[in-house]
């Protein structure tokens, strides 16, 4: 879980990023390079925002003002509930339970920021940009096609193995990709480039990808945690393309579906990070979009089996279940 210090660290630097003009592009910019001639991607980043993948119901433009997206943000989920519950403080048990039980977490956790997300100066509403209207283009079903049939059937209590992933404190997909992508909390990246290789570090769960420089995928017949991938660079920018994740990821893409991601170093302070998402098991048509990483200063821990009481306690109120069902 967040940790206090991050928390307040998070809010503060979050501020920052609502400040258009630190991350406006330089005319003619010129990236840093590695030692290896590349644009220097390295360092820690954040893609900290309110912004999500699909555009709201009801919302039918990309790009904000800036008094749009300030008011947008205001009537977000989170900090809609952070006002709620520090407005109305809760000093009694039941009341307690009556305010955050459903919630999972409360909002005082939460470091999404405080903002709609900027991408290249421009606040957006979603980070899908095709289709037009940004919103994931799912055959019938919905995204309910992702765990279909080539996701094993997991969310039975019989014990450890059926449970979802994230539970277990494996992987967290979702946040490292592809396609990478911002939750509630632990927002931030390190990324190091090697002469032969790429790694993206998420700060949740502290998941890897390491990437190879190569032309074909390796590994046809194996589905390794968030996918065989290989990276190329298309002339100052770094393409990454994944097959074949791992099912019970919980990916955007089947078997038979494809992830290009592409980073470009846009300014000192912002890496412009673009996807396509193929995939005609799922989907009417390919998708993609597009967002932005901003500088940020350090990683913190993610304790996840540490602190891990939900698995145990979900188990034993299962066991528990049964006896009383015998027991009636």
């Amino acid at each position: 879980m967040p940790n206090l210090i991050k928390l307040h660290t998070g809010l503060c630097l979050a501020v920052l990023v609502i400040v258009p003009q630190v991350h406006s592009q330089v005319p003619d910019y010129e990236p840093p390079r590695t030692e290896h001639g590349r644009p220097d991607l390295q360092g820690i980043w954040t893609n900290r925002s309110i912004t999500r993948m699909e555009r709201r119901p009801g919302v039918d433009m990309l790009v904000l003002s800036e008094e749009q997206a300030y008011e947008m943000a205001q009537g977000s989920f989170w900090l809609s509930l952070d006002r709620q519950q520090q407005n109305n403080p809760i000093t009694e048990a039941k009341a307690g339970a009556a305010a955050f039980g459903s919630r999972g977490h409360n909002a005082f956790w939460v470091d999404n920021g405080p903002s709609m997300g900027l991408v290249k100066g421009e606040y957006r509403t979603s980070w899908v940009t095709e289709p037009v209207n940004g919103r994931i283009p799912y055959k019938d079903g919905g995204p309910a096609l992702r765990r279909a049939a080539h996701l094993p059937k997991i969310g039975s209590f019989d014990g450890p193995e059926t449970r979802p992933v994230s539970e277990r404190c494996i992987a967290f997909g979702g946040i490292i990709g592809p396609v990478m992508q911002n939750g509630i909390y632990n927002n931030n990246y390190q990324f190091v480039q090697t002469r032969d290789h790429i790694l993206l570090m998420s700060e949740m769960g502290h998941e890897v990808r390491i990437i190879p420089f190569a032309d074909d995928h390796r590994n046809e017949g194996l589905q390794p945690w968030f996918g065989d991938s290989i990276a190329s660079y298309e002339g100052d920018t770094l393409v990454i393309e994944t097959i074949n994740t791992y099912p019970l990821q919980g990916s955007y893409i089947s078997p038979t579906g494809k992830v290009t991601e592409r980073l470009t170093r846009w300014s000192d302070d912002e890496i412009f990070y673009e996807f396509r998402v193929e995939d005609p098991a799922i989907y009417t048509e390919p998708w993609g979009g597009e967002f932005s990483f901003y500088k940020e200063t350090a990683l913190f821990e993610y304790a996840c089996h540490e602190g891990n009481y939900s698995l145990p306690g979900i188990l034993a109120g299962a066991r528990r279940a049964e006896v009383d069902a015998v027991a009636e």
